[in-house]
């Protein structure tokens, strides 16, 4: 409980102060639904990304090692030295109730065919396509565990301000709140009660 003056401007301040308190505690409670709900959804877009990565991954060193085996592995050494491929990352960002969480674009630019067909076995392309789409899953797969990262931190020091509001903050305006109205009709009592001894005493007087 606080310890102020016992007036009705400090309750008129308190009252003030524990309806802002109650409206910050409904906004906080609103924003840890919000949070929570797109926590769960990166969670889950995660799990089904990194199951991507890794298929893409097994898929791309099957096709290689099959390619290896069918040319050679000189030729096939040969080969990836014709390859001319650039990788560029874009980040940028995006706002969900406060927290910057990233965006991740990974972009190629190439300049095929990189060799002759001629003798070149075809799962040479197919683990070329597949090393890509993992490149560019793990940008992805990147991007959602920071924001798994920054979501959980932001749901925990929400959670961390709606419990102090609703465990010490609010309790502590309506247990001053209560108090201050209970000595105010303490005086008023006793402000009514000398007022009628007043009365009844300048009464006898009069009589």
């Amino acid at each position: 409980m606080r310890n102020v003056p016992p007036t009705k401007t400090n309750l008129l301040k308190l009252r003030d102060e524990l309806a802002f308190a109650q409206l910050g505690r409904e906004l906080l409670d609103q924003k840890r639904g919000i949070l929570v709900a797109e926590l769960l959804a990166v969670v889950d877009q995660a799990a089904a990304m990194e199951k991507r990565v890794d298929e893409a991954l097994a898929g791309a060193w099957s096709s290689l090692e099959d390619a290896a085996l069918s040319m050679g592995r000189l030729r096939l050494l040969s080969l990836s030295g014709a390859v001319t491929m650039d990788a560029s990352v874009d980040l940028r960002t995006r706002r969900v109730m406060g927290v910057n969480l990233p965006v991740v674009d990974t972009r190629f630019s190439d300049r095929g065919p990189y060799y002759s067909s001629l003798g070149a076995d075809f799962r040479v392309d197919t683990a070329l396509a597949g090393f890509r789409e993992a490149l560019t899953t793990l940008g992805r797969f990147a991007e959602l565990k920071v924001s798994i990262t920054r979501l959980a931190a932001e749901v925990r020091k929400t959670i961390r301000k709606v419990n102090a509001l609703e465990k010490v903050a609010l309790p502590d305006l309506e247990e001053t709140l209560a108090h201050i109205g209970a000595r105010l009709e303490e005086n008023d009592r006793d402000m009514f009660a000398l007022m009628k001894t007043v009365k009844g005493r300048l009464a006898g007087r009069m009589g």
